[in-house]
């Protein structure tokens, strides 16, 4: 019993450990994506920056507004 095991386990198996695959290929995708989720995280924090500054913005003109009541706004 211990000689079929040892025959099984020393035998080649009939599928292939690794598949074949173009490692250089893979690679140079992998590196294109890289590329294009740098480029995206660059625009979203330029728009995230705009959007920081719009707010600012109107957090500016709200504060402009409430500091004046209303009837001097419509009576001057």
């Amino acid at each position: 019993m211990i000689r079929k095991f040892i025959k099984w386990f020393v035998t080649p198996s009939p599928k292939p450990i690794v598949e074949e695959v173009d490692l250089y290929a893979k690679i140079v995708e992998l590196e294109n994506r890289i590329a294009n989720l740098e480029c995206e995280n660059v625009e979203t924090s330029n728009i995230l920056y705009e959007l920081s500054n719009s707010i600012e913005a109107v957090d500016s003109r709200i504060d402009i507004v409430a500091e004046n009541s209303w009837e001097e706004q419509f009576y001057v």
